[in-house]
């Protein structure tokens, strides 16, 4: 829970946590996974971490992953350890038979960007990320219900 807060923190969005710990517990670590989680250890301290899942792309007719967040403590960037992370979910990518691998990044990111393109990943600036919120969700559903 520290890092979920500390990344949200960086992204400028703390208020936007709304995980808990048991929830955490049972849709990463329960009996039907919602999402995977890589995580950094380093003499008993957890000090980053990655969470993915499986997404499919029609154009290619081939699975592929989504990284929804990666995070390392201020203290421990630099040393190599996100690349090591990138290179694991390029490992589980082979293994499970992915054609790619997509996320997002902050356009304020410098560094996340720097980083990204240093492991040879394209910032498509052509796409937009879309969202629906709950309610948004919740009324639409209601009008697709109306007679």
């Amino acid at each position: 829970m520290q890092l979920i807060h500390l990344k949200a923190a960086f992204d400028g969005c703390p208020e936007a946590v709304m995980a808990t710990a048991d929830r955490l517990k049972q849709d990463l670590f329960g009996e039907a996974p919602l999402s995977s989680v890589l995580l950094v250890e380093i003499s008993g301290d957890i000090i980053g971490f990655a969470t993915y899942h499986s997404i499919y792309s029609t154009f290619l007719a081939k699975p592929g992953l989504w990284l929804d967040d990666l995070f390392l403590k201020p203290q421990f960037r630099g040393q190599g350890i996100g690349t090591q992370l990138m290179q694991r979910l390029c490992e589980i990518a082979i293994e499970t038979g992915c054609e790619r691998i997509d996320w997002t990044v902050a356009v304020g990111n410098n560094l996340g960007i720097q980083f990204y393109e240093k492991i040879g990943a394209t910032i498509q600036q052509e796409v937009r990320l879309c969202r629906l919120h709950r309610k948004a969700i919740e009324r639409h559903t209601k009008f697709a219900l109306l007679p």
